[in-house]
């Protein structure tokens, strides 16, 4: 523990929201990052962690001037009343009214692009279909088991096993699936609600079916996949809508990187008619052995590797097919780290036409588009998506093009 200030308790005007989804505020000049908080609320927060020098970590603890957007906890064992140590992770805006949500996401990905890309833009951040109190659309729920065989989440910012008696964010489908008790093991134990098949505790490590409109892919039972129910159809649809057509040759050398089992290739394909020429790169080879049994109806080559050793090839294309890559779309969808310059570099020297880009974290993609203007590619579009209802993370579609 801290000699300083871990465990006192601090009055604390919260005055706007950070990446990462904690509040901001100010303490005898020192920055306190506030969980469970609002900006415009004064509280009173217990330090958590003052092991940094310029800024503190702390916890609301009780709300002197809550904001009228406060409402009761989406998830009541992560409500005030509990102790901040005992309060379950991953809503961490549960106490937030979903259009104040929406609007903070927005914030945090309109200042990062001001702040690292130089552009001006604030997009509306848009609900997906159906979406009412923003609970019910986790169809994957990873819980944990302790030393003592109690299966919970982790409690927020820690690794220790939490009860609960509610999983509100988690489809009812996964609803009761999940063992009061289990033998403690690594990985802890997954609930999986595959669209095209039934519910189910991950374990056989067998194939599953997720449905995206009219199409069916196959996926690892454990494999990644778009956790919201409507999430997948919803980057589908647009990726489609970020395409520029007149860009768009099927017989383009086109890329999809980071293409895990091929749903936005897929995308893609649906886009550029049964003509498509398109390699996917994925580093799980699991997942590129699925994307190529998922793309067989395209002229589709899936290529296990990892993109940033890839991408170093493209140097040495011949002739014929550096051509057909300028006349290429890329779609990226990377890590929340995001691409990065060694990425983007090799793929600008490539100098395809248009590139879609799908980011879950407002920072790296605006790091990532401030280095790209810089390599010749202007930000034609950019549509923000709410995936993630009472967490702060936001998901993002942009577009760019050669200049």
């Amino acid at each position: 523990m801290g000699s300083r200030a871990e465990g006192r308790e601090l009055e604390l005007d919260v005055t706007k929201i950070a990446h990462g989804g904690v509040g901001v505020a100010r303490h005898e000049g020192r920055v306190v990052f506030v969980v469970d908080a609002i900006p415009g609320e004064r509280v009173v927060a217990r330090v958590e962690d003052d092991s940094k020098e310029r800024f503190w970590r702390a916890a609301v603890l009780r709300v002197l001037e809550p904001s009228p957007d406060r409402v009761p906890h989406v998830w009541p064992e992560a409500d005030l009343f509990h102790d901040p140590a005992e309060r379950p992770g991953g809503a961490d805006y549960g106490h937030i009214a979903l259009p104040r949500q929406r609007a903070l996401k927005g914030e945090v990905l309109a200042e990062a692009l001001a702040r690292f890309a130089g552009i001006e833009a604030r997009p509306a951040v848009e609900a997906l279909p159906g979406e009412a109190d923003g609970s019910g659309w986790r169809t994957r729920e990873r819980l944990h088991i302790a030393s003592d065989g109690s299966v919970g989440p982790y409690a927020a910012r820690s690794h220790r096993v939490v009860r609960v008696s509610s999983l509100p964010l988690a489809v009812p489908e996964l609803r009761g699936l999940a063992p009061a008790s289990a033998e403690p093991r690594r990985g802890g134990i997954l609930l999986v609600a595959p669209s095209a098949d039934a519910p189910r505790v991950a374990g056989a490590g067998g194939t599953i079916r997720e449905r995206v409109g009219e199409r069916e892919l196959l996926i690892e039972e454990g494999g990644f996949w778009q956790v919201h129910r409507h999430a997948a159809e919803t980057l589908a649809a647009a990726v489609r809508q970020a395409l520029d057509p007149a860009l768009l040759d099927p017989g383009a050398a086109n890329l999809d990187l980071y293409g895990g089992v091929g749903l936005l290739a897929a995308a893609l394909g649906d886009a550029a008619g049964p003509g498509l020429r398109i390699t996917t790169v994925e580093s799980d080879p699991r997942a590129s052995a699925h994307a190529a049994a998922n793309l067989a109806e395209w002229r589709a080559e899936a290529v296990a590797a990892r993109v940033e050793r890839w991408v170093r090839g493209l140097a040495d294309l011949a002739a014929a097919e550096r051509s057909r890559l300028r006349a290429a779309t890329v779609v990226l969808d990377p890590p929340r780290s995001g691409a990065g310059r060694a990425v983007l570099e090799a793929l600008a020297a490539a100098g395809p036409a248009q590139l879609v880009y799908v980011a879950c974290d407002p920072v790296a993609l605006a790091r990532d588009a401030g280095a790209l203007a810089g390599l010749g590619y202007e930000l034609t579009g950019l549509r923000a998506y709410d995936l993630f209802p009472h967490t702060h993370h936001v998901e993002a579609v942009a577009a760019f093009r050669r200049v």
